[in-house]
């Protein structure tokens, strides 16, 4: 899950500028700049379900991963590949 902080630019314009990448299934969070070789080692996953899936049709679901969270839940999954 991203974290924004909330700025006004020009006009009182509020945005969300991403400060930190929280992993959905440990919960750490990781800096954008303190953390940046963590935060680029994160799987963001993204998908819709199509017709009669498990999860719904149409629904959309998506899941922000740490490295060390992917190693423990798929790494004896996952191939390497040239």
């Amino acid at each position: 899950m991203i974290i924004y902080k909330e700025i006004y630019k020009e006009k009182s314009t509020k945005i969300g500028v991403p400060i930190s990448l929280a992993c959905d299934v440990c919960k750490k969070e990781y800096n954008y700049e303190k953390d940046i070789l963590e935060v680029q080692e994160f799987l963001q996953v993204y998908f819709e379900g199509g017709y009669s899936s498990i999860l719904g049709d149409g629904s959309k679901m998506q899941a922000d991963i740490c490295q060390y969270c992917v190693k423990k839940l798929l790494g004896k999954y996952l191939r390497e590949i040239d």
